[in-house]
């Protein structure tokens, strides 16, 4: 398994930010892998799912991820499941002195052949995380 956590502070207020991140189909502005995400059912709370479609590593590949836990304005779970990987990624928000610091924390387990390779994945996921962080950073200004 490859954790990757990510911290990011922005001068926007925690509900908006929150509000922004938890809609998982913004994932498309933020998040530099994402192809296209679509809530394929549900509201956006727990057991809602999305398709989430990215390229990693120079591969296209498609992950169900569905919402576990939600804390509204604090934190989201989901966990993104498909043949050869499941990541479980958590978002927490929390205020700080003029704005809102994010955690992101995605946790990458690989499947079958793919496992012999975490050596290497491990340097894609840290370049997918430092740009992820970026990413956040500069949709979350544009609020």
């Amino acid at each position: 398994m490859i954790t990757m956590e990510r911290t990011v502070r922005v001068d926007k207020p925690t509900d908006r930010v929150f509000d922004y991140l938890a809609d998982f189909t913004n994932s498309t502005d933020w998040d530099p892998g994402t192809i296209s995400t679509v809530l394929i059912d549900g509201d956006g709370s727990v057991g809602s799912r999305y398709r989430n479609t990215s390229k990693f590593a120079g591969r296209v590949s498609t992950l169900i991820y569905q919402v576990r836990e939600i804390v509204p304005g604090r934190h989201i779970h989901l966990r993104g499941e498909n043949s050869s990987l499941v990541a479980d990624d958590r978002i927490t928000v929390q205020a700080t002195n003029g704005g809102s610091e994010v955690i992101y924390r995605a946790e990458f387990d690989f499947r079958g052949v793919l496992t012999l390779l975490t050596p290497v994945l491990r340097i894609f996921v840290k370049r997918l995380g430092d740009a992820g962080a970026r990413g956040i950073a500069d949709a979350l200004q544009k609020l």
